[in-house]
C-alpha cells in the first residue's frame, strides 16, 4: 500500500508539472515551458506523449527564433510520432531558417498533401528558391556588427534619436537592466531602454547605459522598441507587463524629455485595454502612429495598424495596414520613412528565414507594393526592427544571423554608386607604363577632361547615363582610344582600361595574323587583328606605315622573298577595303633577310630567350630542344609593321 501511495503521489506530480509546462506554453512563456516540459520528459514513459512533449519543446524554440535546438527536437518527435499536420509547417519554416533548403521544401510539400493550397506552405517553398538567388546578388547595402554596442544577451530595436545620429537608443536584457526578473517568454532579463552615444575622440560608440535610473521609463516591467519624433524630445515606446491577475500584455506609451531629463510617460490609447499594443513608430509629421498588434479584425498573426492623431492627445479608431502588408501570419516592427516608405518584419512574406525586413510603398493605385530587402540586410535567420536616420540611406536593423551572439544589432549603409574610370598606359612593345602620356576625357554631356599619367596611371570619375571616349597620346607613339558607357546602368562601376601606345619609331608585330599554308591568302582568324590595325589608323590619320611579312629561316629564298611580299600585299589590300588611303600603306616582304631580335616581352614567354638575342638559323641550330628550336621559327614567321611619317594630312593638301 505504502509502494502504490508513493507511486500515486509520483504520478500526480508529473501529470501537475505535466498540466503547469502545457499552461505556460499556451500563455506564451516559451522560455519557463521550456524548462518544465524538459522535466517532464525525463518522468513520462509513454512513447506517445514524449514525442508530444517534444514537439512542444520544438515550437517553443521555434516560437523564440532559436531554430538550431528547434529543428533538433522536431527531428526526434518525428522518429517516435508522425505529429498533426502543422507541425510539418512549422518543421519546414525551422529547416529553411537554418538553410536546408530542399530539405524543407519536402516537409512543405508533405504538409501541402494534408492542406492544399496553404499559402504559408506555397510561400515557404518559393521561399526556398529565391533565397539561393538573392544570396548570389546580394544587393549593395553593406552592413556591420555594432559590436561594442551589443552584449551576450539579446539587443534589438534600435534607432537614432530624431535629428541625432550619434545617439543610439535600443532595447536590451543584459545585465544593468532594472531588476533582477526574468521574461518567462525568452528566459532572460525584463528589457530596459539603452542609450550609447558616439566617442568622436575614441571613434566609437561609448558603453551603453539604461536612459535613466529613476524607474521612470525603464520599471521592473519590460520596456523597448522606441520611436522618437522628428526633434528627438519625444518617445513612444512598449511597455509589457504581465501579472496572472492582469490580462494586459503590451501597450505603448508616450513620454516627453526636458533639459535632458524624460518626465511621467502617458499611455496612448489606441484600443481596449485588453489589447495588445506595440512596436511603435511615429511619422515625421507626428500625425500618423504605426504599431502591432493581433485585436480583432486583422489577416491573422500580428497585425500591423495604424491610427491618425486628433486634436490634443488623442488618436482615431486604429486602421488595419491592409492585404498587401499584413498576412496569416506575423507582421511586426513597422517603421514609418519620412518619404512614406512603410518597413516592417515578416515571417510570411516571401523571404529567406525567419523573419525578414520588407519595405512597402504605395503605387499609383492607393495600394502597397512590398519588396523583399534581400541579402545581405535579410538573411537565413531573424532579421527585424529596421530604422533609418532621416534623409539618408542608413540606419540600424536587429538579427540573429549566424555569427550574432544572440540577438545583434547591425549598422547599414547603401554606398553612392561610383563610376570611375582607372587605367595604364603601357608600351605596347615592352609592356612598361609610359610616363607623362596625356590622357583626354570626352563625354557625351559636354565633359572635356585632360591629365597627365603620372608613373603610367590615371584615373577619372566619370558620371551616370554618359557615353565616354578615353584618348591616350605621346610623342613619339600612335594614339590610342577606347570607349565607356554608364549608359542604363544600374550599379556602379569602375572601368579598368589598359591603353597600349605603339611606338612610332619601332617594328610592331601584329599578332594573330594567319594565311594559308605555304600561301598569302588570309585566313579568318585573321579578322580581328587586322580590324585592330585599322582601327589604330582611323585614330592616327596622318600616319604612314610599311606592312613588313617575314618567313623563316627555312627554306628558298627566292620564294621566301615572293610569299613575304604578296603575304605583306595581302595585309595592305585588306586595310584599303577597310577605308584606309592606299597612299598611307606600303607594302614590304622581307623574307628571310630579317630575322627577330629577342624583346624583353618575348624573353618574358620564352624563359630560354635573353633579350637582344637575334633569332638567326645559326643561332636556332644551337638549341638543343626540337621544340624550342620550331618556337623561334614561328616567331621569326611574322607580319609587323613600322611608322614611316606622321604628316600625310600635310602632304596630300600640299
Amino acid at each position: 500500500m505504502l509502494f502504490f501511495l508513493m507511486g500515486f503521489m509520483c504520478s500526480c506530480t508529473v501529470s501537475n508539472q505535466y498540466k503547469t509546462a502545457l499552461t505556460s506554453f499556451e500563455i506564451g512563456e516559451y522560455a519557463k515551458s521550456i524548462t518544465a516540459l524538459r522535466k517532464s520528459y525525463t518522468k513520462i514513459k509513454d512513447r506517445k506523449q514524449k514525442a508530444i512533449i517534444q514537439f512542444k519543446i520544438a515550437e517553443a524554440y521555434y516560437k523564440i527564433g532559436q531554430y538550431r535546438q528547434a529543428e533538433s527536437y522536431f527531428k526526434s518527435a518525428m522518429i517516435r510520432n508522425s505529429g498533426g499536420t502543422i507541425f510539418w509547417l512549422h518543421y519546414a519554416e525551422v529547416l529553411r531558417a537554418n538553410g536546408k533548403y530542399e530539405e524543407a521544401i519536402k516537409n512543405y510539400k508533405a504538409y501541402l498533401d494534408s492542406v492544399p493550397g496553404d499559402q504559408m506552405a506555397l510561400n515557404g517553398i518559393e521561399s526556398a528558391q529565391k533565397t539561393q538567388e538573392w544570396l548570389k546578388t546580394p544587393s549593395r547595402y553593406k552592413i556591420e556588427n555594432l559590436k561594442e554596442i551589443n552584449s551576450n544577451a539579446s539587443d534589438y530595436s534600435a534607432s537614432y534619436a530624431g535629428i541625432h545620429d550619434n545617439e543610439i537608443y535600443f532595447t536590451s536584457s543584459r545585465k544593468g537592466a532594472t531588476g533582477n526578473e526574468k521574461s518567462a517568454i525568452t528566459g532572460e532579463l525584463n528589457a530596459d531602454i539603452f542609450k550609447s552615444t558616439y566617442n568622436l575622440q575614441k571613434k566609437r560608440w561609448d558603453k551603453p547605459v539604461i536612459i535613466e535610473d529613476q524607474k521612470v521609463i525603464d520599471t521592473f516591467d519590460e520596456e523597448g522598441a522606441a520611436s522618437f519624433n522628428s526633434t528627438g524630445n519625444i518617445m513612444y515606446f512598449t511597455r509589457c507587463r504581465y501579472s496572472k491577475s492582469d490580462q494586459r500584455s503590451a501597450e505603448i506609451f508616450s513620454a516627453k524629455q526636458l533639459l535632458g531629463i524624460w518626465g511621467d510617460p502617458v499611455k496612448i490609447k489606441v484600443g481596449g485595454d485588453t489589447l495588445m499594443a506595440a512596436h511603435p513608430s511615429l511619422s515625421a509629421d507626428g500625425n500618423t502612429l504605426y504599431f502591432v498588434s493581433d485585436r480583432p479584425g486583422g489577416m491573422g498573426g500580428k497585425d500591423i495598424w495604424f491610427t491618425t492623431k486628433k486634436k490634443g492627445d488623442t488618436w482615431e479608431k486604429p486602421v488595419n495596414a491592409g492585404p498587401e502588408i499584413n498576412t496569416s501570419g506575423d507582421e511586426m516592427f513597422p517603421f514609418i520613412r519620412e518619404n512614406g516608405t512603410l518597413y516592417f518584419s515578416s515571417n510570411a512574406h516571401i523571404g529567406m528565414g525567419g523573419m525578414d525586413i520588407f519595405m512597402a510603398q504605395k503605387s499609383s493605385n492607393g495600394k502597397w507594393v512590398v519588396e523583399n530587402m534581400k541579402s545581405p540586410v535579410n538573411s537565413t535567420g531573424d532579421d527585424f526592427a529596421i530604422s533609418f536616420y532621416s534623409g539618408e540611406e542608413r540606419g540600424l536593423f536587429t538579427s540573429n544571423r549566424e555569427g550574432s551572439l544572440k540577438d545583434d544589432i547591425y549598422s547599414f549603409v547603401l554606398p553612392p554608386k561610383v563610376y570611375e574610370i582607372e587605367g595604364d598606359v603601357i608600351n605596347k612593345e615592352n609592356g612598361l607604363r609610359i610616363n607623362d602620356a596625356s590622357v583626354k576625357l570626352i563625354g557625351t554631356d559636354g565633359t572635356m577632361l585632360k591629365l597627365k599619367a603620372e608613373n603610367g596611371q590615371f584615373r577619372f570619375k566619370i558620371k551616370p547615363q554618359v557615353e565616354y571616349i578615353v584618348a591616350a597620346y605621346r610623342k613619339g607613339f600612335l594614339n590610342a582610344k577606347m570607349v565607356a558607357s554608364t549608359m542604363g546602368l544600374e550599379e556602379g562601376k569602375q572601368f579598368q582600361f589598359r591603353m597600349e601606345l605603339t611606338p612610332a619609331d619601332t617594328p610592331i608585330s601584329i599578332d594573330n595574323i594567319y594565311y594559308a599554308f605555304g600561301k598569302w591568302d588570309l585566313l579568318p582568324e585573321s579578322v580581328a587583328a587586322l580590324d585592330s590595325l585599322s582601327e589604330l589608323l582611323v585614330l592616327n590619320p596622318t600616319t604612314v606605315i610599311e606592312l613588313m611579312a617575314h618567313t623563316d629561316c627555312r627554306g628558298d629564298e627566292i620564294l621566301n622573298s615572293e610569299i613575304s611580299q604578296k603575304r605583306a600585299q595581302s595585309v595592305v589590300s585588306y586595310l584599303i577595303a577597310k577605308g584606309i588611303q592606299p597612299g598611307r600603306l606600303v607594302a614590304k616582304g622581307y623574307g628571310k633577310t630579317a630575322p627577330k631580335k629577342v624583346t624583353k616581352k618575348l624573353s618574358k614567354t620564352y624563359t630560354f630567350l635573353k633579350p637582344g638575342t637575334e633569332l638567326t638559323c645559326s643561332f636556332i641550330q644551337t638549341l638543343e630542344k626540337d621544340e624550342q628550336r620550331e618556337i623561334c621559327h614561328q616567331i621569326n614567321r611574322r607580319t609587323e609593321f613600322r611608322v614611316l611619317s606622321s604628316d600625310y594630312r600635310e602632304k596630300f593638301e600640299k
